[in-house]
Parts: structure tokens; C-alpha cells; sequence
């Protein structure tokens, strides 16, 4: 909570930076914003290839039926999520915010006191495949020496999400909406933000009910009972911001709703790497937001956008477990396939970090509702 305090007081600098700053002060906010987002184009590809081969390595080769079967319903889970947060959003967020008319188009005004490049090792595509083809190729040949080279990459690469880029954020957030505020857009773009973050609270809880409802079903036990038990698992992920840190709640919840203990205690910490159907609902509703404020960007389409939710899926498992690690694994898919420049991509972060305990928050619960699916599918009989 103490980082969304910072990125709230980050916003209101910026504003207030931006109205009555002078040229020169001016330059260098543009300055430090060009430096920070292209650092931030350069670690994507890190996260994904360090976080992705970790992840999959870690599955082991004998990664059994139990595996198969939640990485499917995760998958799915997330996928029809983000489609339903894009169908939403596509019908309410126009009403809502009107055309957008370019509030959040980035200012001509400003200009860098110099122009600074730093070009990513690779393209995020090529990050993806390389991820899994080594990913893969470990779990296969039991490669001690190539696991542990990822799993410290990935200590390295997570230690310097929290110790420069998380506390750096404010900066760069203040940045943006300092440009914003010298365009005379930032009040509608604040009213639009609201707006849509309560839309995508509301979908998540839409989802979370259906999740249940389908689960519940299922596996023949009372949909709202199991929602009722999984709550603690909901307020300590509102807390903690990391699915990671629930771990232990979730399993706990999920054991309440008589999963068995096998699935609970191993299904629910891989869905909490790999099932993030609230972070999807987020980045997608959000991203569709700062789609309709741009003049840069067009509306999105259904085929622009199931390609992308699709890779968005496979993409979460590289989501660091620090807050607003869903956010910064998805900046490369959302700059390659939407299109999205330093601006549009530093308000993706801004609304993604404003909400972010929500999501992590219907990220848990619904860890619980694919227990309870993955316990039927496995031929559990707990009653």
C-alpha cells in the first residue's frame, strides 16, 4: 500500500510539475522519461526469458497428469477472462470516457536535452520462443549448471525490478502526467481513470462469481459456500499485493472447501505463478482504456485483441511476484502488438498499480475455484 501512496503522490507532483514548470525544468522530466523508458524497453526481454525458464524448469520432467491438467484450466481460465474484460470494456469504456479525443497523447511541446539508446538484446518474440525452448530443453535433460544460471538470472533480474525500476516508478509516473498536465488534458484523463478502475474491480468480481458458479457446479458443492471460504485467501492477497505471499491462505482456504490435500498443496502454488485471470482482466480493460484516450492509438478490434490475450496468457507466467509484476512482463506485448509508445505504456502503469491489490486479491480466490476443478478432474473424492 505504501507504493500506491507513492505513485498517487507521483501523479499529483506531475500535475502540479507540468502547469507550472518551467521550459527548462520542463526538458528534463522529458529527459529523465526518455532515459527510464527505454531502461525499461531493455530489461522486457530479461524478465521474460529469466522468470519463463525458471518457471517452466521448475515443473520438472515427471510433471504428471495433475500438471497437464491445471496448467489447461489456468490457461483457459485467464483467456476467457480477458476476453470477457475486452467485450466489457469495448461496450462501456467508449460510453464512459466519450472518444477520448487524444487526452493522453503525448505533448509536442517538450523536447529531451539529449536522446539516449538503449536497445533490448532481443525482441520480445524471440525472448518468448527462447524462453521455452530452454525452458523445455531443462526440464528434458536435467540440466543442474543451466537451471541454476536461469534461477539466479532470475534472482538478479527480480531484485532489480524491486530495488530500481519499483522505487523509480513514482518518477517516471510523475514524468507522464506531467506531460499530460502541460497538454490540458490531465482532469479528464484522471475522471476517465477512476472510471475504469472501477469497472475493472467489478469485473473481477463478475468473474470470481462465475469461476465459482462453474467450479461449484462441477465438482457438486455449494458455489457461494466455497466463495464464503475462500474470502480470507481475497483480503490477505488485498493486503500483500503477491500471489506468492498467499500462498499459504489460499492453500489453506482451498483445503476449507474439502479439496484434497495433494491438489491444494501443490495446484494452488502453480496457479499462483501461472493463473492470473484478475491481472488479465486489469492490463486488458486497462489497456483498452488508454487505447480510446489516445489519438496515436485506434480502437481496438476483436482481431487485434484475442491474439494478444492469447499471448497475454502464456506471457503471465512471467509476471515477477512483485507488485505490479503483471504489468511489466505485458509492456512488451503491449508496446509489439498494440502499439503502445513510452506514454501510453507509463499509464498502462499507472492504472495498473492503482488497482493492483485488487487484482492480485481475484487472482487468489480464483486459484481456489481451478483447485476445486483440477480435485474433479483428477478423480478426487473428497466430500
Amino acid at each position: 500500500m505504501k507504493l500506491i501512496g507513492k505513485l498517487l503522490l507521483g501523479i499529483v507532483s506531475g500535475i502540479i510539475i507540468g502547469l507550472i514548470a518551467p521550459d527548462f525544468l520542463s526538458r528534463g522530466i522529458v529527459t529523465f522519461k526518455e532515459i527510464f523508458g527505454q531502461f525499461l524497453g531493455f530489461t522486457i526481454p530479461l524478465i521474460i526469458i529469466f522468470f519463463i525458464v525458471s518457471g517452466i524448469a521448475s515443473f520438472g520432467k515427471e510433471s504428471g497428469k495433475m500438471l497437464g491438467i491445471t496448467s489447461a484450466v489456468a490457461y483457459s481460465s485467464s483467456i476467457l477472462a480477458g476476453t470477457l474484460a475486452f467485450i466489457v470494456a469495448l461496450i462501456v469504456i467508449p460510453m464512459l470516457v466519450g472518444n477520448g479525443g487524444g487526452s493522453a497523447e503525448e505533448t509536442g511541446g517538450f523536447k529531451p536535452f539529449f536522446e539516449l539508446t538503449i536497445d533490448p538484446a532481443m525482441g520480445v518474440m524471440t525472448a518468448l520462443v527462447l524462453s521455452f525452448v530452454f525452458g523445455v530443453g531443462i526440464t528434458r535433460i536435467e540440466s543442474p549448471v543451466l537451471r541454476s544460471f536461469f534461477d539466479e538470472g532470475k534472482e538478479i533480474i527480480e531484485r532489480l525490478i524491486w530495488k530500481i525500476i519499483i522505487p523509480i516508478l513514482p518518477f517516471y509516473i510523475a514524468s507522464i502526467f506531467a506531460e499530460i498536465a502541460a497538454d490540458g488534458a490531465v482532469f479528464e484523463t484522471l475522471k476517465a481513470f477512476g472510471l475504469v478502475l472501477v469497472m475493472a474491480v467489478v469485473v473481477h468480481w463478475v468473474w470470481i462469481s462465475i469461476l465459482y458458479l462453474v467450479a461449484g457446479t462441477f465438482a457438486g458443492k455449494s458455489p457461494f459456500k466455497a466463495l464464503k471460504n475462500m474470502l480470507p485467501a481475497y483480503f490477505t492477497g488485498l493486503g500483500t499485493m503477491s500471489s506468492a505471499a498467499t500462498i499459504p491462505v489460499t492453500v489453506r482456504s482451498a483445503k476449507n472447501n474439502k479439496v484434497s490435500d495433494g491438489v491444494a498443496d501443490s495446484a494452488v502454488p502453480l496457479c499462483a505463478t501461472i493463473h492470473l485471470s484478475g491481472s488479465t482482466i486489469t492490463i486488458v480493460t486497462c489497456s483498452v482504456a488508454v487505447m480510446v484516450l489516445s489519438s496515436g492509438l485506434s480502437l481496438p478490434t476483436f482481431g487485434m485483441m484475442i491474439p494478444f490475450i492469447l499471448m497475454l496468457g502464456i506471457i503471465m507466467i512471467a509476471a515477477p511476484g512483485v507488485p505490479g509484476g503483471a504489468v511489466m512482463a505485458a509492456l512488451g506485448l503491449l508496446g509489439s502488438m498494440l502499439g503502445f509508445d513510452d506514454t501510453a505504456l507509463g499509464l498502462m502503469i499507472a492504472l495498473y498499480m492503482a488497482q493492483d491489490s485488487f487484482g492480485t486479491a481475484a487472482n487468489v480466490t480464483g486459484d481456489g475455484a481451478i483447485a476445486l476443478i483440477v480435485d474433479k478432474l483428477t478423480g478426487n473424492r473428497s466430500a
